[in-house]
């Protein structure tokens, strides 16, 4: 394994890609969505302190995430949620306090996260989730999530309100294209077969497609659950909504980390 000395190596510490995994990963987007809009509006603590408040608790949550040397279930999920509101946060002081349009913010983001992805993979060779094993390494996955929550953030917006085409119709449209996704990366590796030497790089690139795009999926199921029903919601708010979703995620992980479930035996060497 190519490390460089400054940069420690350490077991894996994020989860094996399991269905727990996409199915807390939607939870948490849900949560960021409903969560984010809770604090802003529900307690009136406005867009500036929410987004102070929650930048520093993710600040403390990173902190603890880079300390430890090895996969904790509860942390690293409390890191995703958290990075999910920030993110979610994000665009919205970019939207509503800058006055920058989705449009922009969407394609802003995009490029960033391309731009994230060209660097990770110059100096690691890899974009592999089983091969986080050194700080540098996480240091970027890190940086990668956060700018897909930002992204999916104002896509998922762009879709549904710019767009005009509402929160159900954006939910279907996510799904769908996460479906096509799912369906492309299992025909490749069909047609390729298990040893194929291009078989990493397309499971790769599908799990991080996928990983994008259940951002908006998450922030359309968190907008049709707790927004009013004149606003195309079903209404029941984001109070209930994020609490309903938090009990999910403690609920699951709790199951992981007594079941070791999600643990990745072996580290991918690269």
């Amino acid at each position: 394994m190519k490390l460089s000395p400054n940069w420690s190596a350490m077991l894996n510490k994020v989860p094996e890609v399991t269905i727990y995994f996409w199915i807390i990963k939607i939870l948490c987007t849900t949560v960021g969505e409903t969560a984010a809009d809770y604090l802003n509006t529900a307690l009136n603590l406005g867009l500036n302190i929410t987004s102070i408040v929650m930048g520093i608790l993710l600040i403390i949550a990173l902190t603890y995430q880079f300390w430890t040397r090895k996969y904790t279930p509860w942390i690293y999920w409390l890191s995703v949620v958290l990075i999910s509101v920030v993110g979610t946060l994000i665009t919205d002081n970019l939207t509503d306090n800058l006055g920058i349009s989705l449009t922009v913010t969407t394609a802003v983001f995009g490029v960033c996260l391309i731009i994230v992805f060209a660097i990770w993979y110059r100096f690691e060779k890899t974009l592999s989730i089983h091969s986080i094993t050194s700080t540098r390494r996480e240091a970027f996955y890190w940086l990668t999530i956060l700018f897909t929550f930002a992204l999916g953030t104002a896509s998922g917006d762009l879709v549904a309100e710019k767009f005009n085409l509402g929160y159900l119709t954006a939910l279907f449209i996510f799904a769908g294209l996460i479906a096509l996704v799912t369906a492309i990366h299992y025909a490749a590796k069909s047609y390729l077969g298990a040893e194929h030497k291009h078989l990493s790089r397309n499971a790769v690139w599908g799990f991080w497609l996928a990983y994008i795009l259940t951002r908006p999926l998450g922030a359309s199921i968190g907008d049709y659950l707790s927004q009013a029903q004149g606003d195309g919601g079903l209404g029941l708010g984001t109070t209930t909504t994020s609490a309903i979703f938090l009990l999910a995620i403690l609920v699951t992980v709790m199951y992981l980390a007594i079941s070791k479930r999600d643990v990745i035996q072996k580290a991918e060497i690269a």
